[in-house]
C-alpha cells in the first residue's frame, strides 16, 4: 500500500456530467477555489474541447488557482489535446488526461477498431500530449472489462512513451471490490514499469460500489483516487470524495496509517458548497456529509451519545468541519462577530463580499432571533450563484385562496426602471413565475422546482431552487427568504438573469431579446 494516497477530483468534469447540473465559469472557480483549501492534489476542471465554455472554465481555473495540478481531460485525438494544452498551458502544474476504451464491446460498438489500432493510438497520443506536458495521465476506458492481458499490454506500452499516470476506470460500476482489487494486484505485478508511475482508479457507483472498489483499490496498490465531491456524476455517480477520506482517516488501523493531503474540516464546506451551487440536494442520511449523519433520534442513542459519544459516533462532527454555534448571532451582532463566525465557518471573503453578505445578515437579523450556522451558509451560497441583476425583485403582491385564482403582481427593476406585471396561475408561485416572464418579455419551460428549510422554527430561512429550460439548455436559479414565495420569486428572477447573461442584453431599453 502507498504510504500515501492522492485525491484527484473531477467534480467539475464528471460530477458536472449529472443530469440537470450546470455551473457557469464563476462558480466553477469557486468550487476550484474551495478544493484548494480542502487540499486535493489534482483538480480536473473539465474537458476542453466539448464546448467553448467549458474551455473558458479550464483555461480560468488554470489561471487563478495554484498549489493543486490542474488536469483537462482529452480523447486520444490531436486536436483534443491541442485544445487541453491551450486551456492549461498557463497552469501551475498543469496535466493532460488522455483516454481512450480499450474493452472488447467498446472497440467493437464504439470504437470500431482492433487491439492493434487502439494500443497504436493510446501509445501515440501519450506521446503527441507528452510534447506539450510533462505530466499526461492515461486512461483505459472500461477497463474493469477489458481483457487483463490487452490491458496490461496497453499500459506497459503508454508507460514507455511516458504516462506518470495510468487509469483503471470501472467506467459502468460493473466491479465487486475481491475483484477490482484482483484487477489492480495483477496490474502491479504484471505490468512492467509499473512502479514508475502512480496507479489511478475512477470507479462509477451503478450498483452502490464505487467507495468499496476505490478502497479495495487502494489495499491493492493504487495511489490516486478520482472521485467527487458528493459522489456527483453520471448515472448513479462516482465514488463520493468524502467517503473515501473519512473511511481511510476513521480506520487508520485498517489501512496502516496511510496518509492524504485532505483537511477534513473542510469536508462539511465544500460538500454544501457544490450542492448549492449545482442545486442537487443531498438525501438526509447520506454518510459524512448528509443531515442526519450526526443525529440521534433514538432515546438509546442519545443516552449513550450523551454519556460517551463514541458509543454511537465513529467520527466527530468537528472533524469534518461541521460545527455549532460558539457565537449566537442576532440583529445586535457586529461586523466583527459576523466576520469571525464566517471564518470559523471556513469561508474567506473579500471586503466587498464581507459587506455585502453583512447586509444581507443585517436585514435576516431583523427577521428572526437567532441567525444560525445553516442561515449563514445559505446567504454566504447566494454570492457565488451571483450574475449580473439585469433584472432585481422591488415588490411582489400575491391574492390567493382555494377558491379564488391566483394572481400575482411582480415589481422588478431593470437598471434604474421600475417595471410591473400581474398574471395568474394555477396557485401562488405559478402566478408569479408568469408575471416575471411577462416583464422581461420571454417564456421558459420550468423542468423543477424545490423548496426547503434552510433552518427550523416558524422563522427559518426557506430556500428554493429552480431549474428552467431555454434553447434546450438548463439555467438554475436560487433564492433565500424568511418568505418562501419571496424565496421562490427570487430564484425565478435568479435564473432569468443567468439566460440573459448567456444570452446577452438588449440594449434598446425594451425588454429582452431572446
Amino acid at each position: 500500500m502507498s504510504a500515501r494516497i492522492k485525491i484527484f477530483d473531477t467534480t467539475l468534469r464528471d460530477g458536472e456530467q449529472t443530469p440537470g447540473v450546470s455551473l457557469n465559469i464563476q462558480e466553477k472557480l469557486e468550487i476550484a477555489r474551495q478544493l484548494a483549501r480542502l487540499g486535493v492534489d489534482i483538480i480536473e476542471a473539465g474537458f476542453a474541447i466539448s464546448s467553448p465554455g467549458d474551455f473558458m472554465a479550464v483555461k480560468t481555473v488554470a489561471e487563478n488557482v495554484k498549489g493543486p495540478v490542474i488536469a483537462s481531460l482529452a480523447r486520444a485525438v490531436e486536436k483534443d489535446i491541442d485544445r487541453a494544452w491551450e486551456a492549461l498551458q498557463n497552469a501551475e502544474n498543469p496535466r493532460i488526461h488522455t483516454f481512450i476504451a480499450t474493452s472488447d464491446i467498446h472497440m467493437k460498438y464504439k470504437l470500431k477498431m482492433t487491439e492493434d489500432q487502439v494500443l497504436e493510438r493510446a501509445v501515440a497520443m501519450v506521446k503527441y500530449a507528452k510534447k506539450y506536458c510533462s505530466d499526461v495521465e492515461f486512461s483505459a476506458e472500461d477497463a474493469s472489462r477489458t481483457r487483463t492481458g490487452f490491458l496490461y499490454r496497453v499500459l506497459e506500452e503508454v508507460i514507455k512513451a511516458g504516462a506518470t499516470v495510468v487509469n483503471i476506470p470501472d467506467t459502468v460500476g460493473y466491479s465487486m471490490p475481491d475483484e477490482f482489487g484482483s484487477l489492480i494486484k495483477g496490474i502491479k505485478e504484471n505490468v512492467r514499469g509499473i512502479e514508475k508511475v502512480d496507479i489511478s482508479v475512477h470507479c462509477h457507483n451503478d450498483l452502490g460500489l464505487a467507495v468499496a472498489n476505490s478502497l479495495a483499490a487502494i489495499m491493492n496498490g493504487a495511489t490516486q483516487v478520482e472521485c467527487t465531491i458528493n459522489g456527483l456524476g453520471e448515472r448513479a455517480g462516482n465514488a463520493s470524495m468524502e467517503e473515501i477520506i473519512m473511511g481511510i482517516q476513521t480506520r487508520k488501523d485498517f489501512y496502516g496509517g496511510l496518509k492524504h493531503n485532505i483537511n477534513t474540516r473542510q469536508i462539511y464546506r465544500t460538500s454544501k458548497l457544490v450542492s448549492k451551487l449545482t442545486g442537487v440536494h443531498l438525501q438526509p442520511n447520506k454518510a459524512i456529509v448528509g443531515k442526519n449523519a450526526f443525529a440521534h433520534e433514538s432515546g438509546i442513542h442519545q443516552h449513550g451519545v450523551l454519556a460517551e459519544r463514541s458509543t454511537y459516533e465513529i467520527m466527530t462532527p468537528e472533524s469534518i468541519g461541521l460545527t455549532t454555534n460558539r457565537i449566537v448571532l442576532g440583529k445586535l451582532s457586529g461586523r466583527h462577530a459576523f466576520e469571525e463566525r464566517l471564518k470559523e465557518m471556513g469561508y474567506n471573503l473579500s471586503p466587498e463580499e464581507l459587506t455585502k453578505a453583512f447586509e444581507k445578515f443585517k436585514d435576516l437579523a431583523d427577521k428572526k432571533k437567532n441567525v444560525t450556522d445553516r442561515d449563514i451558509e445559505a446567504l454566504i451560497g447566494e454570492k457565488v450563484s451571483e450574475v449580473e441583476e439585469v433584472y432585481r425583485l422591488d415588490s411582489f403582491q400575491i391574492n390567493s385562496g382555494n377558491k379564488v385564482i391566483a394572481m400575482a403582481t411582480v415589481s422588478m427593476f431593470k437598471n434604474d426602471e421600475l417595471l410591473t406585471e400581474a398574471a395568474t396561475g394555477d396557485g401562488p408561485i405559478s402566478a408569479a413565475f408568469r408575471a416575471i416572464e411577462r416583464t422581461v418579455g420571454f417564456e421558459v419551460h420550468l423542468e423543477d422546482y424545490s423548496l426547503k428549510g434552510v433552518t427550523e422554527g416558524a422563522d427559518a430561512l426557506g430556500e428554493a431552487t429552480v431549474r428552467v429550460r431555454k434553447d434546450n439548455r438548463i439555467y438554475v436559479g436560487r433564492g433565500v427568504s424568511t418568505d418562501v414565495i419571496e424565496a421562490s420569486v427570487k430564484a425565478y428572477i435568479n435564473a432569468i438573469n443567468r439566460i440573459i447573461h448567456d444570452h446577452g442584453k438588449d440594449t434598446s431599453g425594451g425588454r429582452e431579446t431572446i
